[in-house]
């Protein structure tokens, strides 16, 4: 099958092998792969076998600004416009943030700049690009949900995630007293899931009642613990560095047995993200999965009134509007 499929945070500890098995395993698609930095590229071209190398691009994407993905996006579409890449079949949203040192960044757009790495921004390449998928073939949106959106999972968890009344204060958090920046980071990280999976199930509705859209379904998935992740070494406290150097890694696969099922390293993650983003996996399946498997998300996340709610501020925050977005519904 031949589409572009379009992966954030390319140089991610799942994304890189996911690319791999991309190009060994399912060569005719074309890849577009996003990084922050530029100078990460280097390390992945070499990923790339010469007789491939036309068919992925590396892109700079910073999340961080809402200007700069409506731009990414309006040049993707017009590169598939005039036929230089071939239509859409799969977004993986794979890209994140978070910070467990400070108690809050801000981003230049004003918002929490995990709630909008993680959340925002991600919506906004959405509902941009969603018009550019493949006609009536079979497309996925891949979003990254996390047990740690469901309170008490998470033995860490200091602050329970929660959408709160006062929307603002997502992307706006009061400041707090004491400063607590390890477990004011993980709230923000959970928040940000919690408000993946919920808009979800909302751009899920709109998808399956628009005629021209219903082809395409969206997923979060948590991809399950991932011991050797990089997150467990930046922007984290000493603890959780030492957790995952010298107990995590070397104990992954009896930590497995006796702890926790999810845990595994981030390539076996990442082939399982091929899969939901080839269509290989669950095909035509929409929802919340836990690896390869439907699940359900938690009590909270089901909300459909707050989903709403927060589906529309989604919109105002990511400044998605009628006119730049082929979507039909979801502007009342």
């Amino acid at each position: 099958m031949t589409g572009t499929i379009i992966i954030t945070g390319a140089n991610g500890s799942l994304a890189t092998p996911a690319v791999q098995i991309l190009l060994s395993k399912y060569p005719d698609y074309n890849l577009v792969l996003t990084v922050r930095n530029p100078e990460t590229i280097a390390n992945l071209l070499t990923l790339v076998p010469r007789s491939q190398a036309e068919k992925v691009s590396f892109r700079q994407l910073d999340l961080a600004n809402i200007s700069a993905v409506h731009e990414f996006a309006t040049a993707i579409a017009d590169e598939i416009k005039s036929g230089k890449l071939p239509p859409i079949v799969s977004i993986v949203c794979n890209a994140y943030h978070w910070n467990l040192l400070v108690e809050s960044e801000l981003t230049a757009d004003g918002y929490e700049k995990t709630f909008q790495v993680n959340h925002i921004a991600h919506a906004a390449l959405v509902l941009r690009l969603i018009g550019y998928f493949k006609p009536e073939s079979a497309g996925r949106i891949v979003l990254f949900g996390s047990e740690n959106h469901w309170p008490g999972k998470n033995v860490l968890e200091k602050y329970p995630p929660a959408i709160p009344d006062d929307l603002e204060t997502l992307v706006k958090p009061p400041v707090q007293e004491p400063e607590d920046p390890t477990g004011r980071g993980l709230e923000h990280y959970a928040n940000s899931k919690l408000a993946i999976i919920m808009w979800m199930y909302a751009l899920n509705r709109y998808l399956e009642s628009d005629p021209t859209l219903r082809h395409i379904t969206a997923i979060a998935v948590n991809p399950g613990n991932l011991g050797d992740s990089r997150a467990l070494r930046v922007n984290t406290p000493a603890f959780f560095v030492f957790i995952s150097l010298f107990i995590l890694r070397p104990f992954l696969f009896i930590l497995r047995r006796v702890l926790d099922p999810t845990m595994r390293t981030s390539r076996e993650a990442a082939a399982d993200i091929v899969e939901f983003a080839t269509n290989t996996a669950s095909p035509g399946e929409r929802g919340y999965f836990t690896l390869l498997n439907k699940d359900v998300s938690s009590p909270d996340s089901l909300n459909e009134e707050n989903q709403q709610k927060l589906w529309r501020k989604t919109l105002e925050w990511a400044r998605i509007t009628k006119e730049n977005s082929a979507l039909q519904g979801g502007f009342d």
